[in-house]
This record gives structure tokens, C-alpha cells and sequence, in this order.
């Protein structure tokens, strides 16, 4: 049984990057890349790619990247009270289909030497100084005995395989968002993410993203399981909050989304978790591309750190990501109140401070300013008496930075 240095369940942008991480950091390492779908292949998802996601794939040597599908250099948001705005992004954003940007990112890791497999991993074993994989047992394809590692990095998604053999508990209900997702043939409007948020009872909003050749993915997602419905409610709330741009049925795709609210989860070890499967998912947003390579270049890194790997990765996920994971926490509670939600907007449209620093939060790893939570709290109602409670409270649950 061959014993490969580094191997990567799931090929999606957290598998790919921690791939490319490996073998940046060292070129004569064995990395095998495990997916139980060919490529190229479709995935539920938004298709926006915020600007930030390219820094790191320049960093890791991919680029070109940005090149493969349409610019949006605006966004437009819209609360169900009315208040609304519409501004340019601090930087171009992208909109690239999951089957062509994954691909891109799966032949970058191929190019740089890691082995591609396709196989659906079931289970795991921690042997010594090894991770065995299962061998050629049901649903797996591609393989014909046991396959083995020094360290193990699970970027198998969602519904991991591999959180689940390191005996991760499953995630509540108010941390995983369920979402569907469409192309249309038109977009609400042309170079601009557009989102329209539902007044429901819990926080859910609707989007439309410009595709290459004049097409949306359209979609909408409940920010807690507990406001999953049926399909058919999913696209009467679509058809309400973007008339006249109605997926085609057959391109209706379905997914949970755990959110990074979801109770942290790293063993020690030489098992790692990344992107997904280590809930990695923006609760303002929904974005989960962003953190998908984050993470993924951290796995990258600390898989090479062999029995150390996993302390070593939860320090280094603890270090990059907390603070940010703890102001995004405390703002989607706040979110949730149609008054705070209203006030964002209107502070984001009549401050460019306050939208740059809510494109960054919702995009990729940014944190509250004292100065731009100021100023959504002035556009409270009663905000004299209200603004101190909303610093307090953000501050409570992000840390004494804020405010």
C-alpha cells in the first residue's frame, strides 16, 4: 500500500488550494486528490466570486482565474421595508459557474503534481503514523485496496464524510442555511449582485447574479434549517422578490449550507477539516468561497506538520479567522431585526465607509469598525437612546475591539 504524504478528500476550492498549498511549500511532496464526481461538474452554489478570492489564488501561483467569467462591479441590496442600496464594490467581484471555476482550480492542482482520483471516501482510520482511507467498497470507483496518508485533509463538503468519522457532532439547526439555486435567462440587472432580502420569520433574501451570455443564477436561501420549506415555496419567494426571473426547472439544484456559527470543530491529529466541512459558511451572506481557499491554504500548510497537524490547524483557523467569525456571529443576530437591517442599508447608502466595511464582512474576512457600527446606529429609530445598546451588544459578543 502506497503511502502518500498529503491526501485531500474533495477537489472542490478548499481541496484544490490545499493541494496547491502543499506542493508550493513542497514540490516533491505525494499528494493525492480524491473526488467522488468527474470533473468538470456542476455545484450548488451563488457563483459570485468576491476580488478578495483571487489574491489568494495569485498567491498560490493560479491565475487567470478572474479572466473566466463576467465582472460585477456593483452591488444592490434591497430590505423588505423598501430601504435600499446601490453602490461600486471597493473592487470588482466575479461571477464564474461552479463547473468551470472548480475545473480551473482541480487543473491547477493537477499541473502542480497532485494526483487526481476519482473515489468516494466512506470512512477513515488513524493507523500509527498513517490515515487509511477505505478501499474499492460500495460507491467507490476508481480504486481497487486501501489508500493511505501521513495526514488526511477532509474538504468533502457539507454532509463530510470525514467530520464525520473524527466524530463531529451534527450541526444545529440555526447553523445551517438551506438554499436553492437556478439559472434564469435574464438578470435583474446586468454587472450587478443583486439581493433582495424577505421579511420572514427567519432571515432569508433572494439573488440574482449575472452569468456569462446574459443569464442569472437566481436563488434563494433561510439562514436557519428551521425555515426550510417546501420546494415550491423556495420558488413562490423567488417569483416575489425577482418577478420575471424564474429558473429554468431543470437547472433547480438544493443545499445546506453550515454556517460558520456552527461550534468549531478540529481535533488534534493528522486529520484536518477545511471549507465546508469545517463550516465555513458567511452567516451575513452565505458566501463560502472565500473561506473554502482560506482554509483550505491553511490545511495546505499544516498538513505537513504530520501528528502536530491538527492543533497546529485549529491555532492557525483560530488566529485567521476568530475575530472575524465572532463579529459576523454577533451581526446576523442583529441582522435578524428588521429595524438593525434597515439601518445597515441606510447607513451603507448614505456612507461609503459603512458599505465598504459591509462588503468586506459579508465577502471575505473582514470585522466591525467602531465607526461604521456609529453610524448604523444613528440611523435607528430613537437612535439617541439606542446606539450605546447596539455597541454593547456587538461588543459583548465580538469582544472589546468594537466600539
Amino acid at each position: 500500500m502506497s503511502v502518500y504524504d498529503v491526501a485531500v478528500v474533495g477537489a472542490g476550492p478548499a481541496g484544490s488550494a490545499a493541494a496547491l498549498n502543499v506542493l508550493r511549500l513542497r514540490p516533491d511532496a505525494t499528494v493525492l486528490l480524491l473526488d467522488a464526481q468527474p470533473f468538470p461538474r456542476d455545484k450548488t452554489c451563488g457563483d459570485g466570486v468576491a476580488a478578495e478570492v483571487f489574491d489568494l489564488l495569485d498567491d498560490l501561483g493560479v491565475r487567470g482565474v478572474r479572466d473566466l467569467g463576467e465582472p460585477a462591479q456593483r452591488l444592490r441590496l434591497r430590505t423588505p421595508s423598501g430601504r435600499a442600496v446601490h453602490r461600486t464594490a471597493p473592487r470588482p467581484n466575479r461571477v464564474i459557474t461552479r463547473r468551470v471555476f472548480d475545473a480551473a482550480l482541480v487543473d491547477a492542482a493537477v499541473a502542480a503534481g497532485a494526483e487526481l482520483r476519482r473515489h468516494r471516501v466512506r470512512s477513515l482510520e488513524v493507523d500509527g503514523d498513517r490515515v487509511v482511507l477505505d478501499g474499492g467498497g460500495p460507491g467507490s470507483s476508481g480504486s481497487h485496496g486501501p489508500l493511505a496518508a501521513r495526514t488526511v485533509i477532509g474538504a468533502d463538503g457539507a454532509h463530510s464524510a470525514v467530520r464525520r468519522a473524527l466524530g463531529a457532532p451534527p450541526a444545529p439547526p440555526e447553523g445551517t442555511a438551506v438554499a436553492i439555486r437556478g439559472y434564469a435567462p435574464v438578470a435583474a440587472e446586468p454587472g450587478t449582485l443583486t439581493i433582495e432580502y424577505a421579511g420572514d420569520t427567519y432571515p432569508a433574501y433572494a439573488w440574482s447574479f449575472p452569468v456569462a451570455g446574459g443569464g442569472a443564477n437566481v436563488g434563494y436561501g433561510v439562514f436557519d434549517k428551521r425555515g426550510a420549506g417546501t420546494r415550491a415555496e423556495f420558488l413562490d419567494r423567488i417569483a416575489a422578490l425577482l418577478p420575471g426571473q424564474q429558473p429554468y426547472p431543470e437547472t433547480l439544484r438544493a443545499h445546506h449550507l453550515p454556517l460558520s456559527t456552527t461550534p468549531r470543530f478540529q481535533p488534534d491529529g493528522r486529520v484536518l477539516l477545511a471549507g465546508d466541512a469545517a463550516a465555513k459558511v458567511n452567516p451575513l451572506t452565505g458566501e463560502g468561497i472565500f473561506d473554502a481557499v482560506a482554509s483550505g491554504i491553511l490545511a495546505g500548510r499544516n498538513a505537513l506538520r504530520g501528528a502536530d497537524a491538527g492543533a497546529a490547524h485549529r491555532a492557525a483557523m483560530e488566529h485567521t479567522f476568530g475575530r472575524h467569525h465572532r463579529h459576523v456571529a454577533a451581526l446576523a443576530r442583529l441582522a435578524a431585526r428588521p429595524a438593525f437591517l434597515d439601518a445597515a442599508i441606510g447607513a451603507a447608502s448614505a456612507h461609503r465607509s459603512v458599505f465598504d466595511c459591509a462588503v468586506r464582512l459579508g465577502l471575505a474576512r473582514g470585522v466591525v469598525t467602531p465607526s461604521a457600527l456609529a453610524l448604523v446606529a444613528a440611523h435607528l429609530p430613537g437612535s439617541a437612546l439606542r446606539a450605546g445598546g447596539v455597541i454593547r451588544a456587538v461588543r459583548r459578543a465580538a469582544g472589546p475591539a468594537v466600539g
